[in-house]
């Protein structure tokens, strides 16, 4: 290459990035915080306005959450009307959604496996909202097709190039295809075990596993211990095994309960007539659909005539002679004010993190916030608006669910992957998930509160960026960034052995917890057991 040709490269090459940074920086994100302000406003025990008004109610759940609106479900089935739902400070929370115009997109979790047949609240559930169409409790149910999610529906950026599925094949040695047959096989084999005390070692919803020592031992040591003293050594294999564990638990495999490792894969099991064994259930805006059916179906039992939802936050919760009262806020704009509900019973469906600083007496429940406490991981959920779509390395076509080899991130689904057309859609919705696992949850918090909006954009681009590089930013339009401080509680070692939590399972008052912390780990199924579980025992 002469001078010349050199300088007229270098220049177009000075171009091409001068266009590439300039679409970067276009692109600023909208960036929200959902209960961040609401949350450091708890914790800073910060003063409030006397409350201007009063609410009497039989029944106050306080969250909308999955377990809040579970329990909502359940009692309005039941023919119960006079309850309330204190909606926290976001709608739907960890199943919450947003939209680019027409284009809906998750702001947290974007699937659900098909349900086990241990699992008949989420079975009953599913059929009431339409997504099972036939008999829910037989074993292989007919879904709605438009639920089920289409091929191709995983694939792995590896060695340049894409594979399809998520576990590693691509460059693999024959023994670590090896290691990987052996721990599948195990897996299932596990699968038809059941513990001394006649339940399934793993089942889902996690209160009917078995608590046999045997294998609940198996939560004093770490995903990663087990797996070495049972001679998997295989660097593809504990890739992938670590991955799961940093995308269902937020959480490395090195401080994972070896328990939840292995239930992460031997709980599952539901099939369909009309899927493939390990399907699961998918909309465009994730689970926010099913938090709009609920919604939906709620409205539609208690009628139009009487409310059920209440904008606000709980700051204080207290039992008194004739039940429960709870002292609310609500910032509508105006200003913020507060307000009194007064209900016979409460079911406190937020996270533990949040109920032991508002319900009064939370040590005499059994539960101590400076032992019980469970550990939470942060997570970014990142949702880009494209016009049009990126040029592909070669290999497997674009995927519901795609995943960098060893990449920073957890990949990113494709929103409207489900939406059934015959030409390729102008726009989509790239929605990025990253849990900044490699540090500890309180140094990544922090970043996260300090973290300016193109630092933010950048974590929340790099499995993508990785994979498009600046052909990425050629086709975004805008970005919306939710930060989820505590996102999920982790399963970390010792927490099936947690009594503070056990505790708060078990009580049967005037004040009844439910969420998804109390089987100590962030699954639909299990916010919704104990968002049934609180409902049944009021009714």
């Amino acid at each position: 290459m002469n001078r010349r040709s050199f300088l007229q490269l270098g220049a177009a090459s000075s171009a091409l990035a001068a266009c590439s940074k300039l679409n970067w920086l276009e692109t600023t994100p909208a960036v929200n915080y959902p209960g961040m302000r609401e949350g450091h406003r708890l914790r800073d025990k910060q003063s409030l306005p006397l409350a201007s008004g009063e609410i009497t109610t039989d029944v106050v759940i306080l969250g909308s959450g999955v377990a809040g609106l579970t329990a909502a479900w359940r009692l309005s089935q039941a023919g119960q009307r006079n309850f309330l739902v204190v909606s926290g400070p976001e709608f739907g929370g960890n199943a919450a959604g947003g939209h680019f115009g027409d284009l809906t997109y998750p702001r947290g979790a974007h699937y659900l496996p098909l349900p086990s047949m241990e699992s008949t609240h989420i079975r009953e559930m599913l059929f009431d909202l339409g997504v099972i169409l036939d008999n829910p409790n037989a074993e292989h149910p007919y879904f709605d097709e438009a639920a089920v999610v289409h091929a191709p529906d995983e694939r792995l950026f590896i060695d340049e190039q894409w594979q399809e599925g998520l576990i590693p094949t691509q460059g693999v040695t024959t023994e670590d295809a090896l290691q990987q047959a052996r721990f599948f096989q195990y897996i299932e084999v596990l699968k038809g075990i059941h513990g001394s005390d006649g339940k399934k070692t793993f089942a889902v919803p996690l209160a009917l596993s078995s608590m046999d020592e045997q294998w609940t031992k198996l939560d004093r040591i770490t995903f990663r211990q087990w797996l070495l003293e049972n001679g998997y050594t295989a660097e593809p294999l504990h890739w992938y095994l670590n991955y799961c564990c940093r995308d269902d638990y937020g959480m490395e495999y090195d401080k994972v309960s070896a328990w939840a490792g292995l239930y992460y894969f031997a709980s599952r099991g539901g099939l369909a007539r009309n899927a493939m064994e390990g399907a699961v259930l998918t909309w465009p805006d994730g689970l926010h659909t099913l938090v709009r059916r609920l919604t939906a179906n709620i409205d539609k039992r208690v009628g139009a005539e009487r409310s059920w939802q209440q904008a606000g936050i709980a700051v204080e919760v207290s039992e008194t002679k004739s039940g429960v009262t709870v002292l609310c806020a609500h910032d509508g704009g105006s200003g913020l004010r507060t307000f009194h509900i007064n209900a016979k019973r409460a079911i406190v469906a937020m996270p533990l993190l949040i109920a032991s600083r508002i319900v009064s007496g939370m040590n005499d429940y059994g539960f101590d916030h400076a032992i019980h406490m469970p550990s939470y991981a942060p997570w970014l959920v990142s949702n880009f608006l494209m016009k049009g779509f990126p040029r592909e390395s070669k290999g497997a076509a674009l995927s519901w669910d795609n995943v960098v080899y060893r990449g920073k991130g957890l990949g990113y689904v494709v929103s409207t992957h489900q939406n059934i057309r015959a030409a390729v859609p102008e726009k989509t919705v790239f929605s990025a998930y990253q849990t900044l696992s490699s540090q500890s949850p309180s140094e990544a918090r922090r970043w996260l509160t300090q973290a300016m909006p193109d630092a933010l954009r950048e974590e929340a681009a790099c499995d993508l960026d990785a994979i498009y590089g600046w052909r990425l930013w050629r086709h975004v339009e805008a970005l919306d960034i939710t930060v989820r401080g505590h996102a999920m509680a982790s399963p970390l070692c010792g927490f099936r052995s947690n009594k503070g939590i056990d505790a708060l399972r078990n009580i049967d008052g005037k004040i009844l917890f439910a969420h998804s912390d109390l089987s100590g780990l962030s699954v639909f199924e299990e916010a919704a057991w104990w968002g049934d579980k609180a409902a049944r025992r009021i009714l």
